[in-house]
Parts: structure tokens; sequence; C-alpha cells
């Protein structure tokens, strides 16, 4: 009985991706799964805080801290957690410092506090912050119950892509880039890894999610380029804003802010892109099933007269978002009394215009990039032979069949 020989192009496949095995085994798990001791944290933000459950309130009324008259608490609070739990405690809430026009506390609340010794050794108690988590949980659900309602087994999906992408947040960027390498480099990397594995999760393995991780590659590349040349061009350090000095303040090691700018951008950036590729590359397997009959550049010309309207809604989408979460940066303008070119050319201010633009930037290449690299897979994949089964349907649903001659 005679043997049937392997097509060439399988075995050149099986080649790579045993080469590409050995090379994460060899280099990858160590990588990846040892993240490095970060040492030299001086503090850790929140470390000395104690959960405490107000019982009574002891008194109330109203009190006058210079110009400010507010309304202050004096509570009896039992703690938690800790060396000292269950024992109870005073807190005052408003009656040393300016506190917030919420609502009081009633029996029953759950805080935040810090222990301190006064100088004779008494123990006291200060008021940090309201504890959230049963509101923020609730919330949580409800949003995780509206996502598999409307979206089923797909948003199931995206949830668990969700759950990665924060875990390579959390395990790999943010301890990498508090290690001291480069944010850049380590912003990238996470990046693609995350978008590509939360993509395939989310729309599964077929020519439309390998056209759109394609894109997503090509476009952060772009966006990290033109990021790096302007924050070089603007001269901007990274020290712009409150939280990156805070931290390289409370942090032993040495972080390069400047890196951390160009990392947040290109993370930034993704949650948009993310939509925005998945859409385009979407579109264009949609139209090429619904008329096989079109050309290359027909098909090019139709998708993107959808993805125009797509860059236009989703950059006023960016610049909005950017808007919102720098409202208090845009005050500043009211209060300039005149004086925009200085506020222009501060670096908190620069800092988030280069942001939104370099941003905007990437979203609209991604466009055009993402509509090429589609358009080809779902006009040529019938040449890659032996391989084209192994890259799977073209939607991941009911996939459109077509016949070339």
């Amino acid at each position: 009985m005679k043997t049937e020989k392997l097509p060439r192009s399988f075995v050149y496949l099986a080649v790579f991706i045993l080469a590409l095995a050995v090379a994460f085994a060899l280099w990858g798990v160590p990588y990846f799964f040892q993240p490095p001791r970060v040492e030299g944290i001086s503090a850790t933000y929140g470390s000395d805080t104690l959960r405490a459950r107000v019982t009574s309130i002891i008194e109330e009324g109203e009190i006058d801290l210079g110009e400010t008259r507010q309304p202050y608490q004096v509570m009896l609070v039992e703690l938690l957690e800790g060396e000292y739990k269950g024992i109870l405690m005073e807190v005052d809430y408003g009656k040393r410092q300016v506190r917030p026009n919420l609502s009081p506390f009633a029996p029953g609340d759950e805080i935040f506090i810090t222990l301190g010794r006064r100088p004779d050794g008494v123990l006291s108690a200060f008021y940090v912050d309201f504890v959230r988590s049963g509101p923020l949980l609730a919330l949580f659900a409800v949003f995780v119950l509206a996502i598999v309602l409307i979206s089923g087994w797909k948003g199931l999906r995206a949830l668990l892509a969700m759950a990665f992408s924060l875990l390579v947040i959390i395990g790999y960027i943010i301890p990498r880039i508090l290690a001291g390498e480069d944010p850049v480099t380590i912003s990238l990397i996470g990046s693609a890894i995350l978008l590509g594995v939360s993509l395939y999760v989310t729309y599964g393995w077929n020519l439309k999610t390998h056209a759109s991780v394609l894109s997503m590659i090509f476009v952060l590349l772009i966006t990290g380029l033109l990021a790096v040349l302007f924050i070089t061009l603007t001269r901007l350090s990274g020290s712009g804003s409150e939280d990156a000095l805070f931290l390289a303040q409370m942090s032993g090691v040495t972080i390069n802010l400047r890196g951390l700018l160009l990392g947040g951008l290109i993370i930034g950036a993704l949650g948009v892109l993310d939509d925005l590729v998945t859409t385009q590359s979407s579109a264009v397997f949609e139209l090429y099933g619904a008329n096989p009959a079109f050309k290359f550049w027909e098909l090019f010309r139709t998708a993107m007269r959808i993805g125009q309207d797509h860059v236009a809604a989703t950059v006023n989408t960016l610049v909005l978002a950017y808007a919102g979460a720098s409202l208090p940066t845009l005050l500043l303008f009211t209060l300039g009394q005149g004086n925009f070119g200085f506020l222009l050319n501060a670096e908190m201010v620069a800092e988030e215009i280069v942001r939104t633009l370099v941003g905007s930037l990437g979203l609209v290449a991604a466009v055009p990039i993402t509509t090429l690299i589609a358009i080809s897979l779902a006009l040529y994949s019938h040449r890659l032979g032996a391989i084209r089964p192994y890259l799977g349907s073209e939607t991941g649903g009911e996939s459109h069949s077509h016949h070339h001659h």
C-alpha cells in the first residue's frame, strides 16, 4: 500500500509551529510566568487601613473650620480586622478636616480607618474612606447579567477576555514596568498578547479574527512610533501627571516616566481600537458574503465608506472620553484669564493633547490597514493551499462559501 506524501506547505507549517513552541518553552515560560521581584517600594497605598463598622453615633452637629461651616459626626466603630479586631473605637468625621457634602453615616455602615498612637500612648482611630465594595459588586453583577442576556455565549466569552486583559495588565505589564524594564516595549508586547488572545476568545478562530489581530499589531506599532516621535518633539517628561509624580516619590525604583506616558498612551487606545478593527473586518467579510462578485478595489471603496463613518464617530468618542477624564485640567482654560498660550504649553495639558491626537491618528490608520488585510484574506485565502483549512471559517458563524476557479 502506497503511503500518501504530506504536502510541503503542511510540513513547513508544522516545523514553524514546533519552533514557536520550543522558543516559548525556553524563553516565554520563564519570562511570562516568573515575574520580576520588585523591591524598593517604601509603602503600599492603603496597606495600613482597616475595615470598621459603625455601631452608634455618639455626637453630631455643625462646626466652623476657618471659612467653612460643615456638619460633623463622632462615631463608635467596631474594628473588623487586624490585631485589635472586635474592640470599639471613637472616630470623628468632619470635626478636624473639610468633608465632602455627602449623606451622614448611620449604624451598620462600614468605613476604612487608620490607627495611630498619641504621645501619651493612647490608641486613636482616624477616618479614611467609606467601604464601597457592596454597591460596586452589585453594579458588576448587573453588568455581567446584562452582557450575558444581550450577547449570550459571545458575551460570556467577552467577559473571559476582559478578565484575561486585566490579568495581563496586573500580572505582566505593571510588575515589569516597576522592575525598571522599558515601558514602551512592555506595553506593546502586553497589548499585542492581551488583544490577540481576547479577540480569539471572543470571536473564535477564523479569518475575520486573524485579520483583526494582524491589523492591530500593525496599528499598535504605528501608534507607538507616532507617540515616541511627538513626545520627543514636544519634550514631554511624563511628570505632568500627579499620579506619576506620586509613584516616583513613593517607589524606590527608578521608573522611566516618559516611557510610562508612552505605555499609557498605547494601552489607552486599545479598547477603542479593538472595536474599530473588529467592526471593519466584519464589514469586509459581510460585504463579500453578500456579493462575491466584488473585485478588490470595489470592495475596498465600499468598505472604506463604512469605515469613514465609524472612524469619525470613534475619534469623537475618544476625544470625549479624554475630555471627561481631564475635566479638571480643561477647567484651567477657564481660569486662564486669557493666558491660553501658556496653558496650552503646560505639560499636563500638552500630555492630554498628544495623547488624544496620537490615539486618534492610530484609529484613523486602523481603517485602511484593516480593510486591506481583511480583503486580502477574504479574496485570496484559497491560494494558501494546505494551510487554508487550519485557519478556520471566514467569520466563525455561518461561513460564506465561495468557489474559486
